[in-house]
């Protein structure tokens, strides 16, 4: 599919927006992970903004495309582009991790509209999205699963587990994004355990595999388009900078989660609506 820049410039401005909510919610609740939401932010609005076959009016329609946020602590990002695309009220967005809100501190699909699948228990959602996918072949629908992982929770085993079930089945129809800023909670994620080449092991395990930079919508929308022509499972492995947008974020492993002041949202509103 051809996009124009129109169509380009319209994701950036969401995109931008994604990380103004997320900083806006997670100021608000004095609580969460911003680093890991402002990574992801490109991908998302790619996804929500342009890809997605959903629609806010039937959040539980059978035929709808599935996303599942494997990096559950990074929800503000999806909370901020379910909310802009009408699954509930913008005076949400003030409710992050409060007692009974519908948006916790992880996704929770009983609670929130839009929330394919509750997650926070790293690694975990990729399996979830193989079932699913799974699922769209038995009963013959033509939904897509994506699911988007952090590159810190590639080190956990059952996500290989999936990887290599998935490719047994050739499911054509999931879709793994991973969000690789190369920082966790405890540092880099290479001197915590090494990934080594993802490139090489995903195709190892008989993926198709594209390299994107994931900041840049025009190559994420392009990925996308070409995994409809390919037999199995893609990986796409996004190289992104954690914090991204918020010049005192980008980069450092203490944004992974960080109360915000009134001070650090000021600024970041500022960087990331280039006031």
């Amino acid at each position: 599919m051809k996009y124009t820049e129109a169509d380009i410039n319209r994701i950036k401005q969401k995109a931008k927006e994604i990380r103004r909510d997320s900083i806006y919610m997670i100021h608000k609740a004095k609580e969460g992970h911003p680093g890991g939401s402002l990574s992801c932010a490109d991908i998302v609005a790619a996804l929500y903004f342009c890809v997605l076959n959903i629609d806010p009016r039937h959040p539980n329609d059978p035929n709808r495309d599935r996303v599942i946020l494997s990096k559950g602590h990074s929800c503000p990002a999806v909370y901020a582009a379910l909310c802009n695309r009408g699954f509930f009220e913008r005076e949400q967005l003030d409710k992050l991790r409060k007692h009974g809100s519908m948006l916790q501190g992880h996704p929770d699909m009983r609670k929130t509209p839009g929330i394919d699948m509750s997650s926070g228990s790293l690694g975990n959602g990729l399996s979830a999205g193989l079932g699913m996918a799974l699922s769209a072949r038995w009963k013959k629908q033509n939904y897509r699963v994506f699911v988007i992982l952090g590159d810190g929770e590639m080190q956990e085993g059952i996500v290989w587990e999936a990887i290599m079930c998935a490719a047994h089945h050739q499911l054509s129809n999931l879709i793994a994004i991973v969000d690789i800023n190369g920082l966790q909670l405890t540092g880099r994620t290479d001197e915590n355990i090494s990934l080594g080449s993802l490139k090489d092991k995903f195709h190892s395990f008989n993926w198709n595999v594209i390299e994107i930079n994931g900041h840049d919508i025009a190559e994420i929308l392009s990925a996308i388009d070409k995994t409809n022509n390919f037999v199995g499972p893609t990986a796409i492995l996004a190289k992104t900078v954690k914090g991204k947008g918020v010049s005192f974020m980008e980069d450092e492993v203490l944004w992974h989660s960080k109360t915000i002041t009134d001070e650090d949202a000021q600024r970041a509103y500022k960087e990331i609506m280039g006031e």
